[in-house]
């Protein structure tokens, strides 16, 4: 009898340890799904970019270091390496566009085409989809790290190596306060 106890024990032991296990593995899977969203749509946008330079050139022959600056965060963030490099060129594509788009206030015609407020329109969607998919980013590796830290996970993922994992921080620019002047 004593016998059976121990085994019905050690089942036990050995179904909960590969059921944490296992909600280990889903969250950290979670996560790199997360961030292939976030590539896919820094990827859309930079491919919507030279479309839009090219729109811009035709009515804003003067502004070529805005456009060389679009270009050159443009070609930072395809060329980035890791996680990181890659979301400090987003954040500095991301400034260049908005430079790129105060231009229209000095182009009225550049601000009536109808194709640049196309691609405008699809930028500003892309801008959104990639910040919803830092959320959800944020959100998995918030569980992820909850989870690894809560006992008795935390037993688990100590044994079988799993590591926190960093969230997305906005940028220091965006960080600061707006001011609004009149």
């Amino acid at each position: 009898m004593a016998v059976w106890v121990v085994v019905g024990a050690a089942v036990v032991v050995a179904l909960f340890w590969i059921g944490q296990y296992n909600a280990l593995v889903r969250l950290r899977n979670w996560i790199e799904e997360a961030w292939a969203q976030i590539d896919v749509q820094l990827k859309r946008r930079y491919d919507l970019i030279p479309n839009l330079v090219e729109t811009v050139k035709g009515y804003a022959k003067h502004e070529q270091e805005t456009l060389q600056k679009v270009i050159e965060a443009r070609n930072r963030l395809l060329a980035g390496g890791g996680r990181a490099e890659q979301l400090q060129a987003n954040d500095e594509l991301s400034g260049a566009l908005k430079s790129l788009f105060a231009l229209q206030e000095a182009y009225p015609d550049l601000k009536a085409h109808e194709g640049f407020s196309k691609l405008q329109e699809q930028l500003e969607g892309t801008e959104n989809k990639i910040a919803a998919a830092r959320q959800l980013y944020n959100r998995t590796v918030m569980q992820y790290n909850t989870k690894i830290q809560s006992f008795p996970s935390n037993i688990v993922a100590g044994v079988h190596g799993f590591t926190r994992a960093e969230m997305l921080e906005a940028a220091a620019a965006e960080r600061e306060a707006v001011r609004v002047e009149f």
